[in-house]
């Protein structure tokens, strides 16, 4: 069992799935254990995973492959590095707390709710962890199926309009990857003579590709991960989903889904194309999309009346600083927007998830229903305010370390880039703070608001381990980093092979000035 880890990791929701399945439909409280039992099943089989990787390796670890498809050249291949290895953790801590926050919200045909999430589960466990392009395509379409229907049946009032546009949205992209993916395939066998769908095959193929098929080739890709992320201008699918999905689908909307578009960058579209994603027209556009995503998603957050939707843009801006760092295209950038990414799977799950606890008890989210919750809610406000303020970057909590760095790549390449990310923050703290003004401060002005129940010990629960996490980034970030680290600094000197070459003549040239000064003080003294 020891040599497929990764297979027992994403096939343990499944068998949840179809244990589910099993169950008598009337028996609600029993569906509920076992879902629950096998989400805590998912994080155990980690464990595993945790303790057999090696951080300081930048290659893909756990590895298991054989053929899948041998007339295609497709195989089961899987393996996993640091960018792969915080996703899966990600992922099963996000699909646990989802499927727990769920336990009293949802109470029509449980059944098929809870199938439906674990199967969700498995296929976005497969995502970050296949390495055969074909495989990926199978697990990136396949999770739309059960996010389609836990938004259109489980959703609002417009529920099938956004779930018909979620759906829609993605797909539409995922045709243009598609289309690029079989022509790197064929290209590949053209050159080597053998088909293959192997991530390291196809990048061996950029060498024999000009910048003009590389550019369109990397956009075929980026487009389909840009709807993911997504992107301005492919965002208008995101604001109507999480607001008609029930809060546990915002939750893993958030915290997981998006980041399945900047994984998909930094594994495939980035690697594969080098000469396409560091033209300069890419960069520039890329860029400009990034900055407008960071300011367009915080002014529209500002004028948000309903408060589900506030924090849907919110993830606009948050994710244009994350893509913002990846197109910069050095460490800091690239490891400041991936942790950025981990960041937002924290902090915006647990704004959605204190949306739910006053959702689930005044069925309104309506900024204007409520104000003055600190009264009622001391448990609650303390708890969104540490969401709050890990959302806007603030010191000593996770937000402001993946920013921080972020930044910091963005200032090596632009003085402008970096100015227009800072207006972001800014305008994240206005939005932020305003609804937290709004909603917690003041008196209590609507008179249902005053039957009002703080959190119980279930709803905490749910709660404490996405602050924990964001503590623990914000005080001490040094192993998240060193996980990322080796993966970033690979994909760097694949897209400048020049990058860490160039500074090496400075170092050693100070090393020697270091060394003659202490023959001197040596010489000296005696």
């Amino acid at each position: 069992m020891s040599e497929h880890i990764l297979s027992i990791i994403w096939l343990t929701p499944l068998i949840g799935m179809l244990a589910v399945m099993c169950l008598p439909k009337e028996n609600k409280a029993l569906i509920r254990i076992v879902a629950n039992g096998f989400a805590v099943l998912g994080l155990l089989v980690t464990i595993p995973m945790i303790l057999a990787f090696d951080k300081t390796n930048g290659d893909f670890q756990l590895v298991e492959r054989f053929d899948w498809i041998p007339a295609l050249g497709a195989q089961y291949y899987l393996g996993v590095d640091g960018f792969g290895y915080l996703m899966i953790i990600l992922t099963v801590v996000v699909g646990w707390l989802s499927i727990l926050c769920s336990w009293a919200s949802i109470q029509d045909r449980v059944k098929e709710y809870y199938a439906f999430f674990l199967f969700l589960q498995a296929g976005m466990l497969g995502v970050f962890m296949v390495l055969d392009v074909f495989l990926f395509y199978v697990f990136w379409e396949i999770m739309l199926v059960p996010m389609y229907f836990i938004i259109g049946i489980w959703g609002g009032g417009k529920r099938l309009y956004a779930a018909i546009k979620f759906f829609l949205y993605t797909l539409a992209g995922s045709v243009l990857m598609l289309l690029a993916m079989l022509t790197v395939y064929f290209k590949h066998f053209e050159l080597f003579g053998n088909y293959s769908f192997a991530i390291e095959d196809l990048m061996r193929v950029a060498a024999y590709t000009g910048p003009d098929m590389q550019f369109w080739l990397f956009w075929g890709f980026f487009v389909a991960f840009a709807v993911k992320v997504p992107m301005f201008p492919f965002h208008t699918w995101l604001p109507d989903a999480h607001t008609e999905a029930p809060t546990a689908g915002s939750v893993i909307l958030a915290g997981i889904l998006l980041k399945m578009g900047l994984y998909g960058l930094v594994r495939f579209a980035m690697p594969m194309f080098p000469k396409g994603v560091t033209d300069d027209l890419t960069v520039t556009l890329v860029a400009v999309l990034s900055i407008v995503g960071i300011v367009y998603g915080a002014l529209v957050s500002l004028m948000q009346t309903d408060w589900k939707r506030l924090v849907a843009y919110s993830s606009v801006s948050h994710l244009g600083f994350c893509t913002l760092g990846l197109i910069a295209m050095n460490p800091n950038g690239i490891a400041g927007g991936m942790l950025q990414g981990f960041n937002h799977g924290l902090s915006t799950p647990l704004l959605f998830l204190a949306v739910g606890v006053v959702y689930d008890q005044r069925h309104t989210r309506e900024i204007a229903d409520y104000g003055g919750l600190a009264n009622r809610m001391p448990i609650y406000t303390v708890l969104f305010a540490i969401a709050m303020f890990a959302s806007m970057g603030m010191p000593g909590l996770n937000g402001f370390i993946g920013e921080f760095t972020i930044l910091r790549g963005a200032l090596e390449v632009s003085v402008v880039w970096t100015a227009f990310a800072v207006l972001g923050i800014v305008l994240g703290a206005a939005y932020l703070l305003w609804l937290f003004q709004r909603v917690m401060l003041g008196p209590i002005k609507n008179p249902k608001n005053e039957g009002l129940k703080d959190m119980n010990a279930r709803e905490i629960l749910v709660m404490a381990p996405l602050i924990a996490g964001c503590f623990w980034i914000g005080l001490y970030p040094k192993p998240y980093f060193e996980i990322l680290e080796p993966p970033t600094n690979k994909l760097v000197e694949r897209l400048d092979p020049a990058y860490f070459s160039s500074g090496a003549p400075e170092l050693i040239e100070g090393e020697v000035e270091l060394s003659q000064a202490r023959t001197e003080d040596a010489t000296t003294s005696e």
